[in-house]
């Protein structure tokens, strides 16, 4: 059976014996477990969802005073506590742009990136000759060339066409072969008859990498953008930037390695092929494929939050009043103590392919766990929703906001033969949705609301999470998923939660979320009656076999 949590923290779940997670209210404010609270609430969660593993949190003795009340999700994965004046949101396709050229041109050790795929036009060349340019300099430098850069693609999306991701990269593989490293994931799911079938451009459905991460020594940008023009110009999308981050930097260059060893290896000759020794992911066993997939990125994961837990519980012994005066005075020689952290990163992957479900087992406790009047704003470019989320969205007690793109700003809006179909289909896949609200009567509770702006298109994903009685958002999740079964069954995603207690962090946060709902109209059942939301018959008949793979 594939790992998909560290052994260190076991979770019991008897398979005949569904349970819900544990509620935030149980989980002490200081990382132990609080006082358990008898609930009608415990009854009614294990109807809403399909069993999740309960995510315990025993107490914790390394916690420092005044830890916030999510830091159950370090016993899945790496917590890392920063301060909040290392965090940066962007809001614009332009910032986020200008920001990762002058990111490349500034980084001396390491350029890792990963995403869907790399454009072709002027802004995406222009990307690479900054890569070109700074690899030179790296060449040129007395001491040995130090730079490395590592880039992380789909196979299938960066190979589509005759000018692809490929060519653009090409020329840096053949004037830096010792610095560059260009790793193309294929699917395991997309083999044998299945693969000479499908036609380019639908082959992508079967599975992708989906990982956006953009990374420049010890700087992380996390985002939902690919590298394409239209994320860097008219297409709305999030970002955030975690400066001086090594801890943060060292996890995600070490999961785009995991992925790049067993994903196929870019040649100068634009040929591919597996590092030695290693399973091909579709010529080769799929079992045993996943298998050292899976072990490679638990790896990360696990070996990432050990060194955490050790570095945190060296940080609280040395602030105990015990503590050697020496040892901290050479501390603040050495470049004085880092300020308390008042905000948490914590990195969530969802690999399913792998057996690897983090992102899905958080996201369902976070939605199962919102108290009563907490507001959970929640937005995705492609609402399609799992069963799971939209039960738990209409069985539990926090309010929703939920954004999603109105037809015109949908990505396939306009787009030749079927695929110009795609936004009716998710027309309808919200209309339902939407009368499964109004049935239930809960308009007032969970609302939806659509995107538009003229001449733009929209991709952002993510929520942000008020707790009761707050008017600031404390949580956040930001990366690649779009909550839909795709991103939870079929591609390779990741995103953070950010946690933070600084109130300027979480104004940064609501603002962000205000710019992106500010751009939008409320859902009501005249929405669906307009011309431009009319479903044609043949996409109500096929929507329900295909939604799965869009």
């Amino acid at each position: 059976e594939l790992s998909v949590i560290s052994p260190s923290f076991p979770i019991p779940l008897p398979p005949a014996v569904p349970r819900a997670p544990p509620l935030l209210s149980q989980l002490s404010p200081r990382g132990g477990t609080g006082r358990a609270c008898v609930s009608s609430w415990l009854l009614l969660a294990p109807l809403l969802t399909p069993p999740v593993p309960v995510v315990t949190a025993p107490p914790c003795s390394l916690c420092p005073e005044g830890a916030h009340r999510f830091q159950w999700i370090g016993n899945l994965v790496p917590e890392f506590g920063i301060s909040s004046s290392r965090v940066k949101v962007l809001s614009s396709p332009a910032e986020f742009y200008e920001l990762l050229k002058v990111q490349i041109k500034a980084a001396r050790q390491r350029v890792v990136m990963a995403s869907l795929y790399l454009g072709t036009g002027l802004l995406e060349q222009e990307l690479v000759y900054c890569l070109e340019e700074t690899l030179e300099k790296s060449l040129q430098a007395k001491d040995s060339p130090d730079l490395r850069v590592s880039i992380l693609l789909d196979y299938t999306r960066g190979s589509r066409g005759r000018k692809n991701s490929r060519t653009m990269l090409i020329p840096l593989l053949q004037r830096f072969p010792e610095q560059v490293r260009v790793s193309l994931f294929h699917t395991p799911n997309l083999r044998g008859l299945l693969r000479l079938l499908i036609p380019e451009r639908f082959n992508e459905t079967i599975g992708l990498q989906h990982i956006k991460v953009y990374l420049f020594d010890d700087n992380v940008i996390l985002s939902g953008a690919n590298l394409s023009d239209l994320y860097f110009t008219n297409r709305q999308d999030r970002y955030v930037l975690l400066r001086d981050s090594p801890e943060i930097a060292d996890f995600f260059t070490e999961l785009v390695d995991a992925i790049g060893d067993v994903s196929l290896q870019l040649q100068q000759d634009d040929t591919v092929q597996m590092m030695e020794g290693m399973v091909h992911p579709y010529q080769g066993d799929k079992v045993a494929y996943c298998e050292i997939a899976n072990r490679r990125v638990m790896e990360v994961i696990n070996s990432a939050r050990t060194r955490q837990e050790l570095l945190h519980a060296k940080t609280f012994h040395s602030s105990q009043p015990g503590s050697s005066l020496l040892s901290q005075q050479g501390s603040q020689t050495a470049g004085g103590l880092k300020p308390e952290p008042d905000t948490w990163i914590y990195p969530l992957i969802q690999m399913k392919p792998f057996g690897i479900q983090i992102d899905e087992m958080v996201t369902e406790t976070l939605l199962t766990e919102a108290e009563r009047d907490a507001r959970i704003y929640l937005t995705t470019g492609y609402f399609n929703l799992t069963q799971a989320y939209m039960d738990l969205i209409l069985g539990t007690r926090a309010e929703y906001r939920i954004l999603l793109a109105s037809p015109e700003v949908n990505g396939f809006f306009g787009a030749k033969g079927v695929a110009g179909a795609i936004p009716a289909a998710y027309v309808y896949i919200e209309h339902q949705f939407y009368s499964e609200v109004c049935c239930l009567q809960q308009q007032e509770r969970v609302q939806l609301q659509e995107y538009s702006r003229a001449g733009w298109t929209f991709h952002a994903k993510g929520l942000w999470l008020y707790l009761a009685g707050s008017d600031l958002p404390c949580l956040t999740l930001i990366g690649s998923p779009n909550f839909g079964y795709r991103s939870v069954h079929r591609d390779l995603e990741a995103q953070v939660a950010i946690v933070t207690e600084n109130k300027a962090l979480q104004q940064q946060l609501h603002q962000e979320q205000e710019q992106l709902y500010l751009c939008s109209g409320v859902v009501s059942t005249s929405t669906f009656e307009q011309p431009s939301r009319y479903v044609k018959l043949w996409v109500k008949l096929v929507t329900p076999l295909i939604k799965n793979f869009f």
